[in-house]
Formats: structure tokens, C-alpha cells, sequence
């Protein structure tokens, strides 16, 4: 299937427009100014931006008949991404295994100024097909999943949105199906790391229904965005607040499998509201010779608050613990679910002589209240170097790390079985992860990216199914390479 997926991907791209799809190169992931030096030219995440395609390696090879450049020069741009990830678990987890998975993303933008006339209007439709296993399903069994690839095998939608803007682009209004991991919560360095934690992070696709509307889903929403000056933005984004849905029945837990499609276009659900603000500083600052006088950075902050109603994970409506055996076995309900967290992502060395090449280092924190969720404090930081060796100078490699801590209730919940059973069993405290990758720019839209991750406490520390004495999962090693071609 993955070698279909690459061969679809060649044929759709003869189709794709040479230049009109990729942003600017000063354009960051998220959408906002670029200030991350060291943000690499591709990414799984959605949220990023790919800034070459192979087409400046083929030519004219690339559209033999001009359809491509008669769609371009109309406003029609169809794009796609076709990446595989080969990854490994040599060490820990529940087993010892290999898994391939691969992804195409199938992207079409309208700009309707152009094809109709309509100022400022813009569409876009985008798909993925998705092939293979994942790891952490397969075998590592963590929070923060392996590969931001990782989803069940489908062809699903992803996100199908009309926005206009308006005031000569200070004041941008997206209606349709959305993703929020898109535009919210985005540092621009963390997307050259492969684990999906470093784009929507662990405590959000853990604790908000069906992970929140984030790959693979998108969700019916409304997202405004205002910007009253070029470097300075605030948006906030009102969602369906289950993209998938909730269970039906005790063998419904899964929430891919309950929209296979991304088709589901849910309204009725409470709903899922997050904001953010962010300014990008010393984008500009030179002196008069050019030289850079501060290097840039992003300063991020926001939060959401979820309308639904969150089950206690310790205590049932009565007050009693869940292992008290006169429980009611109906957990005390808590109305709504928020989150708040703040971003700095900071260029902090630029090589001499060199706009394009340095060092770039980002921090990102976000906490949730304890008594309703799984996870209450989520922290991640790394750093990454485009044209770390003298002669690969469009070479990013990095550095990521991330800790996800289980909140008190969940503590507390397996303090009390212990007390009340008298069974000796792990007790969940906290996940982390360090992972280190190279991302490898053999031409324009062609890259090879090996990467390690070692994951502490997958789980949380959680016992390990596969084994009889019900021992934790022993900390897992990732040994693994992924290849990515853009159009």
C-alpha cells in the first residue's frame, strides 16, 4: 500500500502547480511571521510549512501538457506530501517490534479573487490517506505517540473551510470543518521533531474528547483572527467539542473507528473554545549594513475551555473512591474542562554572514485542572540547528524533550486500589521523552530524517498487558527513519 501511496503521490503531482501552493519562506508554522531559523523544510505537522517542492528538480518534466501553471495562474492549487516512517522498538515497551506507516496528503486551494473575482475569499480542501501500523498501538503503548503519522489506516478528510478576509488582511474569518492543531498551540522549532506531543501536545489529545479537533480529525468550527499590526495576532477558534463523538457501546472506545472517514461534520456537541495571542519581535531589527541586531522570537499564550461535562477519575458521585466496593460505580461529574499555556520560541544564534542558519530554541507549557483529567502538566523544550555541518547547510538537526504529568486523581485512584485490594501494582506518576533526530535535505522537496526516542514511564507507568505479573511498562527505546517527498 505505501509503495501506491508513493506512486499516486508522483502521479497527482504532475498535476500540482510548480510555485503557487508553498508560503513564503518568512512565513512560520501556524501562519505566523517566521522566527525560528532553525524550522525545518518539511514536517508531518500540520500545522508547518514546506517551503520546496521536487519540482524545481524535474522542470518542465513536472507539467508536460501547462495544466499545471493554467490551474496556478487561475487560483486552482492542488498540492500533496507523501512521507513513511520505518520505526522500531529495540528496547522496553510491551515488545520488541518494527512498524512502517505512511502518509499522503492530498491539499486543493482555491483562491476565489483570482478564479471569480471574489476579494479576499479563499477554500481549501485537504485529505489524507493513510497506510501501515503505528508503534505506539503496536507496541510502545505511550501518551505521546511515537509519530505524528501514527492514525489507523483510511482516507479520511481532514479539514474542507471557506475564509474571507477582510481589511486588507488584518481581520481573517475561517468557517467549515477546522483543525485547531493547525494554527493553535504551534512552536515553529518543535516541528522538525517526529513524536506527535511536539505539535498538539500530550495533555491535549489526552484529555479532551476524541484527542480534541486534531489529526487525524478536524471539527465544525468558526476561527477569527485578527492582526493589528504585522507582528502581533490574537484568534480564537469555537469547535464541535467531540470530533468523533462519544461511545455507544463498551466496545466503541476507539474514536478513529467511530469516524473513519472525518465525514461525521458533528454540531450537536458542547463545544470547544480556545484563544491565543502571539507577537513575533526584532523580525526586522537590523542595522544599515544588514546585519541582524537581536535575533527574533515568538512569544505565545492562550487557553481553552471545554463545555462538556468530565467524569472524576478517583471518586464516584457520592463521594466515595471507585475502590471502595460500596462504590456506586458513577463517577462525580464535573461541569466544563480548561487548559492554559504559554510559548517562546527564540532564535538564538545566526551564523555568521548567514540569514537562514543558526540555532533555534523553543518552551512550551500548558496545565489543566487535576481533578478531571488524566494529565495536569505538560512541559516541553528543545532546540534545533539548520547548518549544524560546514557542507549541509539546509540540514536541521534537534534536540526535544517532554513531561507529562498524571494529575492527582489518577494518583490517587491507584493509591486507594492498593490500599483496598492489598495488591501490589504500578502506581502512574508521570511520561517523558527525549528524542534527538537529522533531517537530511537530498534536493528541493526530498528529505531522510533518522531520529531516536527514548520514552520514560510509557503509559505513565502503567502495567504491561502483555505481562502475567503485572509489572510496569519498562521504558521504551525508538530507533527509526522517515522520507518525505513534496510537490
Amino acid at each position: 500500500m505505501l509503495r501506491a501511496a508513493v506512486a499516486t503521490a508522483v502521479v497527482i503531482g504532475c498535476l500540482t502547480p510548480a510555485d503557487g501552493w508553498t508560503q513564503a519562506a518568512n512565513t512560520g508554522a501556524g501562519g505566523d511571521p517566521r522566527t525560528s531559523v532553525a524550522q525545518p523544510e518539511v514536517s508531518g505537522k500540520p500545522s508547518a510549512v514546506a517551503t520546496t517542492s521536487i519540482h524545481a528538480t524535474l522542470g518542465d518534466a513536472a507539467d508536460p501538457t501547462g495544466l499545471r501553471r493554467f490551474l496556478s495562474d487561475r487560483g486552482v492549487v492542488l498540492s500533496f506530501n507523501a512521507i513513511a516512517d520505518i520505526l522500531g522498538d529495540t528496547n522496553g515497551g510491551t515488545r520488541r517490534t518494527a512498524t512502517v506507516l505512511g502518509r499522503l496528503d492530498m491539499q486543493l486551494d482555491v483562491d476565489l479573487d483570482r478564479l471569480a473575482g471574489w476579494k479576499g475569499l479563499a477554500f481549501r480542501a485537504e485529505a489524507y490517506q493513510i497506510n501501515g501500523a503505528g508503534l505506539t498501538r503496536a507496541a510502545v503503548n505511550d501518551l505521546a505517540v511515537v509519530s505524528e503519522l501514527e492514525a489507523l489506516p483510511s482516507t479520511r478528510l481532514y479539514e474542507l473551510w471557506v475564509e474571507q478576509q477582510l481589511f486588507d488582511g488584518g481581520l481573517a474569518i475561517k468557517v467549515g470543518q477546522v483543525a485547531a492543531d493547525t494554527e493553535f498551540l504551534v512552536s515553529q522549532t518543535a516541528t522538525l521533531f517526529i513524536n506527535s506531543t511536539f505539535g498538539w501536545p500530550t495533555i491535549a489529545g489526552t484529555n479532551l474528547p476524541s484527542g480534541g479537533p486534531a489529526y487525524p480529525f478536524g471539527a465544525p468550527a468558526v476561527r477569527v483572527k485578527y492582526l493589528p499590526s504585522p507582528n502581533l495576532s490574537f484568534q480564537v477558534g469555537l469547535f464541535d467539542g467531540d470530533p468523533a463523538g462519544p461511545a455507544q457501546t463498551w466496545n466503541d472506545s476507539d474514536p478513529q473507528r467511530r469516524d473513519r472517514t472525518g465525514t461525521n461534520f458533528r454540531l450537536s456537541d458542547p463545544p470547544f473554545l480556545i484563544a491565543e495571542a502571539a507577537y513575533a519581535y526584532n523580525v526586522e531589527e537590523r542595522d544599515r549594513s544588514g546585519r541582524v541586531l537581536e535575533e527574533p522570537g515568538t512569544v505565545t499564550v492562550g487557553g481553552w475551555h471545554h463545555f462538556g461535562r468530565f467524569d472524576s477519575l478517583r471518586v464516584d458521585n457520592t463521594g466515595r473512591s471507585f475502590a471502595d466496593p460500596s462504590t456506586t460505580g458513577i463517577a462525580r461529574r464535573f461541569r466544563g474542562n480548561d487548559g492554559i499555556y504559554g510559548i517562546i520560541d527564540q532564535t538564538v544564534y545566526r551564523e555568521p554572514g548567514k540569514d537562514d542558519e543558526g540555532a533555534s530554541a523553543f518552551v512550551r507549557a500548558v496545565g489543566s485542572p487535576g481533578d478531571r483529567n488524566l494529565v495536569d502538566l505538560y512541559i516541553d523544550a528543545g532546540i534545533g540547528y539548520r547548518g549544524l555541518l560546514p557542507t549541509r547547510n539546509n540540514d536541521t538537526a534537534g534536540v526535544a524533550v517532554s513531561y507529562a504529568r498524571i494529575s492527582p486523581s489518577a494518583r490517587g485512584a491507584d493509591r486507594d486500589t492498593i490500599l483496598e485490594t492489598g495488591i501490589a501494582m504500578p502506581r502512574r506518576r508521570f511520561e517523558a521523552l527525549i528524542e534527538a533526530t537529522y533531517q537530511a535535505v537530498l534536493g528541493p522537496g526530498v528529505t531522510v530524517q533518522p531520529n531516536l526516542q527514548y520514552v520514560f514511564h510509557p503509559g505513565g507507568n502503567i502495567p504491561d498487558p502483555r505481562d502475567p505479573t503485572g509489572q510496569h511498562i519498562k521504558n521504551a527505546t525508538v530507533v527509526g527513519i522517515r522520507a518525505t517527498l513534496t510537490y
